[in-house]
């Protein structure tokens, strides 16, 4: 069973690293040292970017709660 969560916990965390990547950077940040400055004239966020938004802490939710289950796994397995 842990490496069953070993295995989810690895796929979660690339899953959740390309979600973060895929933002766009708000400004004032590291972003906009590597050109990631450039603002559109549109003020709101897309749907796209809501649903981004919910996406990646969905995602977030899981992979804290697959961290918790495998420390308890390995703390009552031993």
């Amino acid at each position: 069973m842990t490496v069953g969560f070993s295995i989810a916990l690895i796929i979660f965390s690339g899953l959740l690293m390309m979600l973060v990547l895929m933002h766009k950077g708000k400004g004032g940040g590291l972003s906009d040292m590597f050109g990631g400055g450039m603002q559109s004239s549109v003020g709101g966020s897309s749907v796209a970017e809501r649903n981004l938004d919910r996406i990646t802490v969905v995602v977030g939710l899981i992979w804290f709660a697959i961290i918790v289950v495998l420390g308890l796994l390995m703390k009552f397995d031993g």
